[in-house]
């Protein structure tokens, strides 16, 4: 069942309500994207096949397809996020390579995924090497081993080298909590950010700028506000 932290019922077909704003988002020029996963619960595919059920059932409810039942109405989603986090490593590939396979059908199915920095991720990384995704924004936290510490950029900067030499993904992001609740660990003071990380990871070309958690989060602190100029 979809879960948006309660903006919406879907139990009760609720959260057709958001098509309208979903379209309002879109005609913006902001992508409007399905997260799968998280960091709770436990979620696999059982198969190619599984994948490719998966991808079919994504693509008719959320994407350009066709269902009696998709949550929100006839809005059409922009694409599909990977955020796996548990479960198995079997088959994102797949799931991948199915959904990319509908980009042709009509308007282009982005996929993006949100691995964790250290290289390679335990759960996407064979999926990333599709060379599918277009957006990857790699959470540089909770993970000391490849995240900022203190002043310290030395494990960040050389994870970022990793994420950004050997994942054939259209941009890399830098995934940060937006406040210091926001995560167990790896949150960036703005100062920090601007003057220290920032100029050391955006002059390759692959750098796409900064992804936050969560809207919840930088709601509170402004930080987004506070890096934009700099991103």
């Amino acid at each position: 069942m979809i879960n948006l932290a309660g903006h919406c019922d879907p139990y009760s077909n609720g959260c057709t309500n958001l098509s309208s704003d979903i379209k309002s988002c879109q005609a913006q020029g902001i992508k409007v994207i399905l997260s799968l996963g998280g960091g709770a619960g436990s979620y696999y595919l059982a198969s190619s096949d599984d994948a490719r059920h998966v991808a079919t059932y994504l693509w008719n409810n959320f994407l350009g397809g066709q269902s009696a039942s998709r949550p929100f109405g006839d809005a059409i989603l922009d694409g599909i996020d990977f955020d796996i986090e548990g479960g198995t490593n079997q088959h994102w590939d797949d799931l991948a390579k199915y959904l990319s396979g509908y980009s042709q059908r009509s308007k282009k199915v982005y996929l993006t995924a949100a691995p964790q920095c250290p290289f390679p991720d335990a759960w996407v990384g064979g999926a990333l090497k599709t060379g599918l995704f277009d957006y990857v924004w790699v959470q540089f936290y909770n993970n000391p081993q490849c995240q900022y510490t203190d002043g310290d950029i030395t494990n960040l900067a050389q994870a970022w080298k990793q994420w950004t030499t050997n994942v054939p993904a259209t941009k890399i992001f830098l995934g940060l909590p937006a406040s210091p609740e926001g995560a167990g660990s790896g949150f960036i003071p703005v100062s920090d950010l601007t003057s220290q990380v920032l100029p050391a990871i955006k002059g390759s070309a692959m750098y796409g700028g900064v992804m936050l958690w969560s809207k919840y989060y930088d709601d509170q602190t402004g930080y987004s506000s506070a890096i934009k100029n700099d991103v």
